[in-house]
């Protein structure tokens, strides 16, 4: 059976670091530890900070799944702006942000964004054959 970590935070730039937090101890728990957590909580943080930048929608919560099933780390971030999906671009030398679905690309194995009903999910997996950085926690 899947491990998972599902939560709302409000939409504000102050709860970014309270969803790291929250992953960080589940990582922590599930055993994953060292680069693999390093990468997954920094696109965490990428991703959340983007929902709530770019979510239209007043007084939102974003939602955030973290999911461990057998060789494979899920999060998905999720927000009820579903009409506006992230696109990957090139961001210029001077430019201040632009980068953030760039680092999503390079430290996951896949990533995509979805349209549910009422929201849309910004998905990214990490695959955990071989690694050396996952060691099953205790039960």
């Amino acid at each position: 059976m899947p491990a998972t970590e599902t939560f709302l935070v409000p939409k504000h730039r102050r709860h970014v670091p309270t969803a790291r937090q929250r992953l960080h101890k589940a990582l922590a728990d599930w055993g994953v530890a060292d680069e693999l957590a390093d990468s997954v909580l920094l696109l965490a943080g990428e991703l959340v900070a983007n929902a709530v930048l770019h979510c239209r929608t007043s007084y939102a919560q974003v939602g955030v799944t973290l999911t461990l099933d057998g060789p494979d780390l899920v999060l998905e971030v999720s927000d009820p702006d579903r009409d506006r999906l992230p696109r990957l671009h090139d961001s210029g030398p001077d430019e201040e942000g632009g980068r953030g679905l760039a680092l999503v690309s390079a430290l996951s194995d896949d990533w995509g964004c979805r349209q549910d009903p009422y929201t849309k999910c910004v998905w990214v997996r990490f695959s955990l054959t071989g690694r050396r950085d996952v060691a099953p926690a205790a039960p």
